[in-house]
């Protein structure tokens, strides 16, 4: 008879899974409110990170309508010294954070030849940079404990984009840091996966319609027929796949890239 591979223990075997805090930045709408109150319904205390104070109030507000626990955490993810504070208030209030969803964003479309610097700079500071200083803050305390579940939100703009040089560079990398940190931390019981979401219900893909030219429902139905399964997203498909990613269940998932986008991708 040959021997079973032992087991390692995690926080759902070793005690109850609602000792897990969870961070989501850009909870206070869209796709990060979605994910928020997936995780919250399934026993996870969630910080609320956001600049939209009021926004993630609104986030909160749900989640405790429904029983969960969330509290609000003002962040910009951007920024170095804001990151490192709210990590550390985050791990003080909550418990260690254990889970980390990297969703923060910003659209600034336009066509190479007239993108502003700033708007290069800005969508790469809260997309990549914020993702590289949100993980950096949060994996100490994820390998302290052996175990840990890192979340990055790409996109199907990843693979190119008309009018998102900026966003697509960013959601690019992000497959190429998910990668990397799955190779780094895996040792210490702990994944990086990241979700691609395909054209999703959001306020920011109603600012994509604008930007256009056309209307939102007339996108929607282009969008929809160009899938497989021939409807559009909702953050609550998105959030769905998250939740996997961030359960004990996905421990032998790791460096992976999933398209949630209504057909094949990638």
């Amino acid at each position: 008879m040959s021997q079973s591979t032992p087991v390692q223990s995690t926080p759902a075997q070793a005690g109850s899974p609602h000792a897990r805090s969870a961070i989501v930045t850009g909870a206070a709408k869209g796709l990060g409110r979605a994910i928020a109150r997936e995780l919250a319904s399934r026993g996870e205390r969630v910080a609320l990170c956001d600049v939209d104070i009021d926004g993630a109030a609104d986030t909160e507000q749900l989640i405790r309508e429904t029983g969960g626990h969330a509290e609000v955490f003002g962040c910009d993810v951007s920024d170095e010294p804001s990151v490192q504070a709210v990590v550390a208030a985050v791990a003080e209030r909550l418990g260690p954070p254990l889970i980390l969803v990297n969703n923060a964003g910003v659209l600034r479309d336009d066509l190479l030849f007239k993108m502003p610097v700033d708007n290069w700079d800005t969508v790469m500071n809260v997309h990549l940079r914020g993702a590289f200083l949100m993980s950096r803050a949060a994996q100490g305390y994820m390998v302290e404990h052996g175990w840990g579940r890192i979340i990055n939100l790409s996109s199907t703009s990843a693979l190119g984009n008309a009018g998102q040089a900026n966003y697509a560079a960013a959601k690019a990398g992000i497959q190429g840091f998910t990668k990397t940190l799955a190779l780094e931390l895996g040792r210490f019981g702990v994944t990086a996966n990241a979700v691609a979401p395909g054209f999703t219900v959001t306020d920011m893909t109603r600012a994509v319609a604008d930007r256009l030219g056309i209307g939102f429902d007339e996108l929607v139905v282009r969008e929809a027929a160009a899938t497989a399964v021939r409807r559009v997203g909702t953050p609550e498909d998105i959030a769905h796949a998250v939740a996997f990613f961030a359960s004990p269940h996905s421990g032998f998932v790791s460096g992976q890239v999933l398209y949630v986008a209504g057909g094949p991708r990638g």
